[in-house]
Parts: structure tokens; sequence; C-alpha cells
């Protein structure tokens, strides 16, 4: 018998989450294809996202000698992790 889950769609600030994540999980740093790959996301929405968050501050875009342009965590994206990890905490601890 097969077992259907209902799955509900992501929020904007999931996916934001979703993707400064990714770039964490990666030592701090990514190339743009697996970045775009493992968020999850079309490339246009992506690219969407991408200027949402470099206009922020939150990732930086660098083009680094030997590997090429590679997308960074900034100490802002960084925060923005924790806050939102605190926020996620406070939510489930009252059962809101």
């Amino acid at each position: 018998m097969w077992v259907l889950l209902k799955m509900r769609k992501r929020d904007k600030l999931e996916i934001m989450r979703d993707i400064l994540k990714v770039i964490k999980e990666n030592h701090m740093h990514i190339k743009m294809t697996p970045l775009l790959r493992k968020s999850n996301l079309s490339s246009k929405r992506f690219a969407d996202y991408k200027a949402e968050l470099l206009q922020k501050e939150l990732i930086e875009e660098r083009e680094e000698r030997k590997i090429g342009k590679q997308i960074f965590l900034t100490s802002k994206g960084m925060e923005f992790l924790e806050k939102y990890k605190a926020i996620i905490n406070f939510v489930n601890e009252f059962e809101l």
C-alpha cells in the first residue's frame, strides 16, 4: 500500500534559509551550479533569490583565481541562520 504524504510548499524564508544552509555546509562557499541544483529551485526562481540575498548582503559572489566564481556566506548570512534557528526553536517550544 502506498502512503502519500502531503508536502507543503516552502515559504520565502525557508527557501532563503535552505540556500544559506547549503553554502554553510559546503565550507562557507560553493560554485553556482551545485548551489542551484541543491536549492531545488528553477533557474529563474534561483536567480531571483540569489539577487535578493546579494542585495541584502547575506551572500557575496567572488571570483577565485583557481576555482572560478564562487558564492560565499557572509557574517550577516550566518547571523540570519542563527536567528532563524532561534525563532523556530521558540515557536516549537511554545507549540505555536
